[in-house]
């Protein structure tokens, strides 16, 4: 029998969905429309298509989706939890099972019609099997793939870099189909919006994936209790650690690429000293941190420590975003 509503009744349920992840999705796809793609168009001399309403759709879409499966993870990992996050709602039965497979039915749904409509704006109906396909794989990574060698944080990893990659997919066809006599009067392409949303997207890729392995490190315990072939249960927790310490090195040198190659100079000539502040004491110099707590790590709070910076870099690098808009409109103020 449901229980009756309540204000009180609802936190349970913002912990199952995990509503701190899901404002993160909302900060980083609003980042990517405003922050990253909409400057870079105005320098273009173009101007975003996508319509407010069906970018509200697309994020709704995104989060509810998130939100599902984030559910039915809890839903399929009641055992597991009991003994690596004891104090997750359904271990400590504030939501129950017929609940929360009802909230993941209702998200699934909001998010599928969500998408269908944003699919419908940009005039591409094969865009909306995007989300029943996430909807999917995130059923398949909770009662499957999680259970895999690397395969269930390869696909964590990959669906979270579509977060962002995501805003751009959806705005491409109607800039296209909008300004594409301008652009081959012009000689010009969209290929900057891709490169540069790609370029976050990819930073959140690596960022997942070492996040992911690391928490099955902090998950150890719980993992062989259940039988899952994590990493550093296949290989011991040394090897896990050395992937994490490849992982973040290669982060690094894609952040390092990034401004060699990108960011150094501003047009003016001058340095971009507010790049190089930025990614320096916010995503560089916390990596190298967290690359030595790695290597000192030997407990369950040591990797849960760990975890969070994870996610704190990751969310300093997509609001990295915002120096961005500064410095484009700095570019364009400047010419």
């Amino acid at each position: 029998m449901y229980r009756k509503f309540r204000v009180g009744a609802i936190v349970p349920f913002l912990g199952l969905v995990r509503w701190q992840n899901l404002i993160i999705i909302v900060i980083t796809q609003l980042a990517m429309r405003y922050l990253v793609m909409d400057p870079i168009l105005a320098a273009m001399g173009f101007s975003l298509q996508l319509s407010s309403m069906a970018f509200a759709m697309l994020v709704l879409a995104t989060v509810c989706i998130a939100g599902a499966g984030y559910v039915i993870n809890d839903y399929f990992d009641i055992k597991v939890d009991a003994i690596n996050k004891p104090t997750r709602p359904m271990v400590i039965h504030q939501v129950t099972r017929r609940e929360s497979i009802a909230l993941h039915f209702i998200l699934n749904s909001i998010g599928i019609l969500a998408g269908g409509y944003v699919a419908y704006s940009v005039h591409i109906l094969g865009l909306w099997l995007i989300f029943p396909l996430a909807t999917g794989l995130l059923w398949f990574y909770s009662t499957t793939y999680k259970r895999q060698l690397l395969t269930g944080n390869i696909l964590v990893a990959i669906l979270t870099a579509l977060v962002p990659f995501m805003v751009v997919v959806f705005e491409l066809p109607l800039l296209y189909a909008d300004y594409l006599p301008e652009l081959k009067e012009l000689g010009l392409n969209f290929n900057v919006l891709t490169y540069w949303v790609g370029g976050f997207s990819f930073f959140a890729f690596l960022l997942t994936l070492i996040r992911e392995i690391v928490k099955d490190m902090e998950d150890f315990e719980g993992d062989a209790v259940v039988g899952r072939n994590s990493l550093p249960l296949a290989f011991g927790m040394k090897s896990a650690k050395t992937v994490v310490f490849l992982l973040i090195g290669m982060n690094a040198i894609f952040l390092i690429y990034l401004f060699v190659t990108k960011l150094l100079y501003l047009p003016t000539g001058s340095v971009d000293y507010l790049s190089l502040g930025y990614l320096s004491l916010l995503v560089f110099i916390p990596s190298l941190w967290m690359m030595w707590l790695v290597f000192k790590a030997n407990s369950k709070t040591d990797f849960s420590k760990i975890s969070r910076l994870a996610k704190l870099i990751m969310l300093f690098g997509i609001l990295y975003s915002l120096c961005f808009f500064i410095i484009v409109k700095f570019e364009i103020l400047a010419s």
